[in-house]
């Protein structure tokens, strides 16, 4: 393993953020002493807190900091009851979070669905659904499609005298884009079970039609991998009549967002899923953007209750995709699994049904995984 300075931009934002990021940076400590890497690790503030001390949800001092790391570990952003009047251009998740994304090209979302078989009574499908256990991969374009599709407002209108406001959102996809993300896809499935279910509307949509035809083509690259082809609709409802029918899930952005957080629930809950934003490759690195896939939950703030799990597993991610180093995201990996197996249960996975199960807070979640790495 590289010995040289890894360095990473902890952004914890707002809600829980600060809470999980504190377990997440603290196992990084664990692996920095097991397995000889030195991590540089800067907090800076975002989302409200960057707006608190800044005046704007990324500080410059924030962007800068973060264009000088390898890889950015982000909690979550956006206060509901903050105040609702702010234009909504200047609010974290678009002032914050979709300027990172265009910053720094993350056009490749990575969501890693797992159910651990101690935690398969927290998940809604029945046993016999669940067969030997869950294990899928969300892969989703995150730069293009109806969220940043062009024209996109909204407009007063008026037709046959009937005045009206109407609202344009445009989803557009090209061929590169569309071939970069399918690349992802398969090579992931390279390294799981080799195989990739691309999900579409082409029935009806001509960028689906679009999207069947260039994902055909990259996966004729992939000779080892087996592609099928699935509408949306029908893919929704696979995942919860017959979720281990699926290795890799390849899908644009809106598709993909809904698409993920339906499989997120089948692990129980979003506490446990962690997610990675790929740009990319520059020469060693690809710099990658790593997240719980849960939110800021300011009910549970500040009272030790947040799960820390999918923002200890985002940093497996960073420590896999970026940096290289799978030896050390198996220990956090592992750790994690260590941690469950035992019964360790923050509150959003714990039921008093399970006798084994003990519930502890975030702290405790977290100092009980650095301490199995």
């Amino acid at each position: 393993m590289s010995l040289n300075v890894l360095k990473i931009a902890a952004l914890a934002g707002d809600g829980i953020g600060p809470e999980v990021m504190r377990e997440a940076v603290k196992v990084l400590h664990a692996v920095e002493k097991k397995h000889a890497i030195t991590f540089q690790i800067t907090e800076a503030p975002v989302g409200w807190a960057g707006i608190d001390a800044a005046g704007k949800a990324l500080p410059d001092e924030t962007l800068t900091l973060c264009r000088g790391s390898e890889a950015i570990l982000f909690g979550s952003v956006g206060l509901p009851e903050r105040d609702p009047t702010i234009p909504k251009e200047e609010r974290p998740e678009r002032a914050a979070l979709l300027r990172l994304r265009k910053e720094f090209g993350l056009f490749a979302n990575l969501r890693p669905v797992r159910l651990y078989q101690t935690l398969a009574h927290t998940c809604p499908l029945q046993p016999e659904r669940q067969g030997d256990g869950i294990d899928l991969l969300v892969v989703r374009e995150l730069t293009g499609g109806m969220y940043f599709g062009q024209p996109k407002k909204t407009e007063d209108v008026e037709i046959d005298g009937v005045k009206f406001r109407r609202a344009i959102d445009t989803m557009v996809y090209t061929t590169p884009e569309i071939e970069r993300i399918a690349h992802v896809a398969f090579q992931s499935a390279q390294s799981r079970r080799k195989k990739v279910t691309s999900i579409d509307k082409a029935n009806v949509l001509e960028n689906g039609v679009l999207w069947r035809e260039v994902v055909t083509k990259v996966g004729a690259q992939y000779p080892d991998v087996v592609l099928e082809h699935m509408f949306v609709d029908n893919g929704a409802m696979q995942l919860m009549l017959r979720p281990t029918q699926f290795d890799v899930m390849l899908c644009e952005n809106m598709f993909g967002d809904i698409l993920s957080d339906e499989a997120a629930a089948l692990a129980g809950s979003l506490g446990m899923l962690p997610s990675a934003s790929l740009g990319a490759r520059s020469g060693e690195r690809t710099f990658g953007f790593y997240e719980p896939a849960g939110g800021t939950a300011p009910d549970i703030a500040g009272k030790n209750l947040a799960n820390p799990i999918a923002q200890i597993l985002s940093t497996a991610l960073m420590l896999r995709y970026t940096f290289g180093l799978n030896d050390a995201a198996m220990a956090i990996e592992n750790a994690v699994g260590q941690a469950i197996d035992s019964g360790l249960r923050t509150g959003d996975i714990y039921t008093a049904k399970d006798p084994a199960a003990r519930r502890i807070g975030t702290a405790e979640m977290g100092s009980a995984i650095a301490a199995a790495i």
